[in-house]
């Protein structure tokens, strides 16, 4: 039912926008009567500016009635007009409540590329409300192992980076990894290593609890600043 409300709705709005693009391009920008120059300049500024309109309600269609076949042999929606595969030149979110952004993609290509470049399949970064997230999707590719002559296979993965006042947290197909903000390497050497592998009385400088079930399998941590 909601679905055939939006449906409605934005076909009513396009027809609407249809109308008005109609009536000026017919009355204003190729009729032969002698209309001033200012006037067509100005009518032309509001087509441009209705453009911009319709580029926006596209984004609200969901194409529910599927594609018609154009004369140069392309796919354009019958609702909203908008050619198939084209990529999106704005993003339309809602002021309030659930907002979604793209879809879900993961490494598409068992084939090895020549470079990142040509392996990436998206690397988007978004700054929102003071949090930065970055969603990098690439298959394998061929790199330099620290600028030497030696090639190595970099692995397809999917990874996601959230950075808040320099904390980033870091997501792939195998880790998790978060880094808390910037250390003072002069003169300090770093180490990683298992709980077990501390001494008791250097696990106290670890502000961390662990969550587990009664079977002590990891659920997750907590880390206090």
């Amino acid at each position: 039912m909601r679905i055939d409300k939006e449906k409605n709705r934005i076909k009513q709005e396009l027809k609407r926008l249809f109308k008005s693009m109609d009536f000026i391009c017919d009355n204003y920008l190729t009729t032969k009567e002698d209309v001033p120059e200012k006037d067509i300049e100005a009518f032309a500024d509001i087509y441009q500016q209705l453009g911009v309109a319709w580029e926006f309600l596209g984004l609200q269609c969901r194409h529910w009635d599927g594609y018609r076949r154009t004369r140069d042999k392309k796919e354009a929606c019958k609702i909203c007009g908008k050619i198939r595969g084209t990529d999106e030149m704005h993003i339309l979110l809602p002021k309030n409540g659930h907002k979604k952004v793209g879809r879900k993609q993961r490494p598409s290509s068992k084939k090895t590329f020549r470079n990142k470049k040509e392996a990436t399949i998206l690397d988007d970064t978004i700054n929102f409300h003071g949090a930065r997230l970055n969603v990098d999707v690439h298959n394998s590719y061929k790199s330099k192992l620290f600028g030497s002559k030696h090639e190595i296979n970099i692995a397809a993965e999917r990874t996601v980076k959230l950075t808040e006042r320099g904390i980033e947290c870091y997501l792939d197909e195998h880790l998790i990894y978060i880094k808390m903000g910037k250390i003072d390497k002069k003169g300090k050497k770093e180490y990683g290593g298992f709980p077990w592998e501390l001494r008791k009385k250097d696990l106290k400088n670890f502000p961390v609890i662990f969550d587990f079930d009664e079977n002590h399998r990891f659920l997750g941590l907590t880390i206090l600043k």
